[in-house]
């Protein structure tokens, strides 16, 4: 039976209207909107129309205009953006931006200009493309004002009539109809069956149902509040009247907003450590210039300008121009992995936070849960039934102890089946694509009550045309019950019609004085009462919702009992007593099947998951346990009304172990997840709903839901999840993991060829002049910025390794340039690498007579074989990094075992040093530029044994460390 929804029926609720249209008492601009919310909901409908100066016949227009005078209009205002300029410049001011500045100002003042071109084209690439990505970032207040409706349905001057909904103020009547955005907060005076939308706000897809009655009951949050609706959610079903009495700002959407506003980003882990690496960087590199600079001036005694010139070549040697380049590649890969599963990342740096988080606040419906609602358990005083199938998709069989029933096979089954169907309001469709999930319309908790039906044979068009609907008795909080009342085709022991009564169990079973068993009607006993609690309190206790279904026959026996005849004199009093009890419809929203391997591959890798949900705890804690999110009974399960009475000092120490957070409010969630950051943890934050926005924005990394989110959510985060899938959020933990273990190899890469580089000019400095500068500055910038960019670069591509889920995550405070990688690159592959190139410098002045050489080797008149000996070091440090790049791949795992050859970029990277090193010493106008000159037969003999050596020695070190581990690991299992 339909419910009006046009003006009539507005009509038809309503007081009678005031003749006094309007009110000149303005409310107070500067009233408390907290404070007023709460007089208004505990209030009267008679005593909120007074308090908000308002009345049933609206405002008239000269008094709306007043008050717009006051209270402004209703819009969700816009913060400050910041300059496009100002952005665009941002990204080449950084401290690695302008230490590539410095380097490519040194290249020039060292007469190499060609080089300097080439470091300064390299930031400009790195910033160009950091701005556009930056470009399609957040506009999460332009989304938020797209919620709102652009018109909205009033009455004023005595007459309804469609307004603005800027021109909203409070005391305004809005009229509320099925499928309306609301467009303020206000007081329900009015309902039909209202069912609201809030999603938007608490992030739950079930309606809520809106009553016009006084709300006294305490405790509750904003959004659980029966007598109140909100801005920016809507009317799912029937239809109401509400006095607005927040607008703009004031609302709960506007708080929102404001929230999401203020949110300062802080900057990622990555960006932190590039700071505090390029700060390091810089040190060191000025530290080896001046010491080269003192070395060169009083040691060997060159002039100041060679000295200088020598000094600014180290300090460039030292700087990593290709980190910029390599990080933004490393990141750009795994985004493009990352997408392919199911994870489309908007901000570059999001990726490697995702790396290092350690803690990952999740809500729980459609994250965690497939947001399907499904009947799993069905209950009669015969038996117990269990449901096969989740969803909405009718698929699936009822089963009892092996066997599988049919609705026709148990009288009792059939009956709780059928009231289940008949006594609500939802409705299917089936989706034209296979792939595609059921639509839903109306509420998913009676929506999956028609599904179990189908599962047990029933035809719902059938049974309706059997059975139609000829009275409804909306479902009431004060209740906690609806009835609907149905024409009988086949009258029953005379009756004709048939009242189904469905809700709250302890509700249903208090009015019923029979119950059904074995298909007969037998009296309600107190054993029998006390049986059916015991069902409904077990369930509960497993998280699940129950309803009750009974029924009452309408004939000669319910007339004597005084029911009228008359349809239109049916209310709850006469119709909902002596039923017949049934049974219970025992439901769930499922857990999504891969959840819980992901959920432990995230325990395996030291990373915390908190369930943060609007739902009740009980359900959230249910949940919770089946995927394995905390395990044992040291549970806390934290309200949203226990955590506004929670300081942050015990919030934190709950936090520190297993907690959930049920019915929390926006400002609640941002509040956890500041904590956490407090706590030095790095927070991942899901979330789909306009509620969600500011903690989006607040966390580290945040992540909106693609499917079910909103444009707000998408807006504000960091990630967006193409499924909604829980697993893809592991996933890409995985891929950000990666992404900084690239990056840390990339540097290890980079730093170990400063050891080669800087070898030889200790010699040279420390032998006096003695020993001919073995390494000339160009050379050293060429294997900066040409031989080592490409195999560095293939490494920022490198797939994660299999244990890379199997550490815990890295300590916020650990930096990328540690004790670890300057002992390894310096002190191992360093000297392995300058090991390679003194003994080729050695080995050509060996064979070909040592040469008599001007100081540093700067003379336009150079000894050939000189020119050949640091044409020698020059490639002996090339084919080291060739081997090192190998080397690089892996941490401890055998580089055979990930395939030599499976990194084609890197192999393209050795191809093209291979190719250069021939053409810098074959090709005669660049032998001038980079002082070179043609290598024999023998030497690249030598080059080619190099590769081969440096692999072996580091695989022998990787096989030691694998053995140790195994040792290790094999005596703390004895333990």
């Amino acid at each position: 039976m339909g419910r009006p929804n046009d003006a009539s029926s507005h009509a038809a609720m309503s007081q009678d209207p005031d003749p006094h249209l309007g009110s000149t008492t303005h409310v107070p601009a500067d009233a408390d909107a907290d404070d007023l919310l709460e007089s208004i909901r505990h209030a009267t409908i008679e005593d909120a129309l007074e308090r908000l100066s308002a009345n049933t016949g609206g405002l008239s227009s000269e008094e709306a205009t007043r008050r717009q005078a006051t209270h402004g209009k209703n819009l969700i205002e816009s913060g400050k953006k910041r300059s496009p300029v100002l952005a665009f410049l941002s990204n080449f001011t950084h401290l690695m931006a302008i230490l590539l500045w410095v380097a490519g100002t040194i290249a020039f003042i060292a007469g190499l200009p060609e080089l300097g071109v080439a470091v300064w084209l390299v930031n400009i690439i790195n910033g160009v493309f950091s701005f556009w990505q930056e470009a399609r970032a957040s506009q999460a207040t332009e989304a938020l004002k797209k919620m709102l409706p652009a018109y909205t349905d009033v009455i004023r001057d005595g007459q309804e009539q469609k307004i603005l909904a800027e021109d909203l103020v409070p005391g305004d009547i809005m009229l509320l109809a099925e499928g309306d955005r609301i467009s303020a907060d206000a007081r329900v005076i009015a309902s039909s069956d209202l069912q609201v939308n809030q999603s938007t706000l608490n992030g739950e897809s079930n309606p809520s149902r809106k009553v016009a009655d006084a709300v006294l009951e305490e405790g509750l949050s904003p959004a659980e509040i029966p007598n109140l609706v909100f801005a920016g959610t809507s009317v799912s079903e029937g239809n109401g009247r509400a006095v607005v009495m927040r607008i703009g700002m004031d609302t709960e959407f506007g708080k929102i907003a404001s929230l999401t506003q203020n949110m300062q980003e802080a900057p990622s882990p990555l960006q932190r450590d590039l700071d505090r690496l390029t700060k390091q960087v810089t040190v060191f590199a000025m530290c080896m210039g001046l010491i080269f600079f003192a070395l060169s001036m009083f040691v060997v005694r060159e002039p100041f300008a060679s000295s200088f010139i020598f000094a600014l070549g180290m300090v460039v040697a030292f700087i990593p121009e290709g980190l910029l380049p390599t990080v933004t590649l490393s990141l750009a890969m795994a985004v493009q992995r990352m997408s392919k599963r199911n994870a489309l990342v908007k901000k570059l740096n999001s990726v490697e936070a995702l790396g290092s988080t350690s803690v990952i606040c999740t809500d729980k419906t459609g994250t965690l849960t497939q947001n399907e609602m499904t009947v799993n358990h069905l209950w009669t005083a015969t038996r117990e039934y269990d449901l096969t199938g989740v969803g909405y998709a009718p698929t699936g069989s009822i089963e009892s102890q092996g066997t599988t029933y049919r609705a026709v096979d148990d009288p009792d089954l059939e009956l709780l089946l059928e009231g289940g169907l008949l006594c609500g309001n939802a409705r299917l469709r089936a989706p034209e694509d296979p792939e595609h999930r059921y639509e839903v319309y109306g509420d998913p908790t009676e929506a999956c009550l028609i599904v179990s039906a189908q599962k047990g044979g029933i035809d719902p068009a059938e049974l309706e045309r059997r059975m139609p609907r000829v009275k409804e008795l909306p479902f009431e909080s004060r209740r906690k019950r609806m009835t609907t009342v149905h024409a009988l085709e086949d009258p029953i022991d005379g009756a004709t019609r048939i009242a189904f009564t469905k809700g709250a169990p302890n509700e249903v079973v208090r009015l019923a004085d029979t119950i059904r068993v074995g298909g007969r009607t037998v009296p309600m006993t107190e054993e029998l009462r006390a049986r059916i609690m015991e069902a409904n309190d077990g369930y509960a206790a497993d998280g699940l919702r129950v309803l009750a279904v009974a029924y009452r026959p309408l004939g000669a026996q319910a007339a004597r009992e005084g029911v009228p005849a008359s349809l239109s004199a049916y209310t709850p009093d006469t119709i909902e007593r002596h039923l017949t009890f049934v049974g219970l419809e025992v439901m769930m929203d499922p857990p999504r099947p891969e959840v819980a391997a992901a959920v432990a591959e995230c325990r395996r890798a030291g990373i915390r998951i908190v369930m943060i949900t609007g739902d009740y705890g009980l359900t959230a804690a249910s949940i919770a346990r089946r995927i394995g999110i905390v395990d044992g009974d040291d549970l806390s399960v934290i309200s949203g009304f226990e955590l506004a009475h929670m300081d942050d000092t015990e919030l934190k120490r709950r936090l520190a172990g297993q907690v959930v957070f049920a019915r929390m409010a926006p400002e609640q969630k941002l509040r956890v997840v500041s904590a956490l950051q407090e706590m030095g943890e790095v927070v991942a934050v899901t979330g789909d709903g306009v509620n969600d926005a500011p903690a989006l924005k607040k966390a580290d990394i945040g992540v909106a839901m693609g499917v079910a989110g909103t444009d707000v959510a998408k807006e504000a985060a960091d990630m967006i999840l193409t499924d909604d899938n829980f697993a893809s959020i592991v996933a890409a933990i995985e891929e950000g993991r990666a992404v900084y273990s690239n990056i840390r190899k990339f540097l290890l890469y980079i730093l170990n060829s400063n050891a080669p580089e800087a070898v030889p000019n200790a010699v040279y400095l420390l032998s006096g002049g003695a020993v001919p500068l073995p390494l000339t500055t160009m050379q050293i910038l060429t294997i900066d910025l040409g031989t080592d960019m490409l195999p560095a670069l293939g490494l920022g591509t490198e797939p994660p390794e299999q244990t890379v889920m199997d550490q815990p995550p890295r300590d916020p405070n650990e930096r990328l340039l540690n004790r670890r990688v300057l002992v390894k690159a310096f002190l191992w592959y360093g000297l392995m690498g300058s090991a390679a190139a003194m003994i080729g410098y050695f080995l050509v002045n060996m064979l070909n007579g040592w040469p008599g050489v001007p100081l540093a080797g700067l003379a336009d008149e150079a000894d050939p074989v000189y020119i050949q000996a640091t044409t020698m070091t020059l490639a002996g440090i090339v084919f080291a990094q060739i081997g090192q790049v190998m080397n690089c791949r892996t941490e401890k795992t055998s580089v055979f075992k990930v395939g030599l050859f499976s990194n084609r970029k890197i192999l393209v990277g050795i191809a093209f040093e291979v190719v250069l090193i021939v053409f810098l010493t074959m090709f005669p106008p660049l032998q001038g530029v980079f002082h070179t000159a043609p290598l024999a037969w023998q030497d690249y003999a030598f080059l080619c044994c190099i590769p081969p050596v440096v692999i072996a020695i580091e695989e022998a070190r990787k096989a030691w460390l694998r053995h140790r581990d195994a040792a290790r690991a094999k005596r703390g299992g004895a333990r």
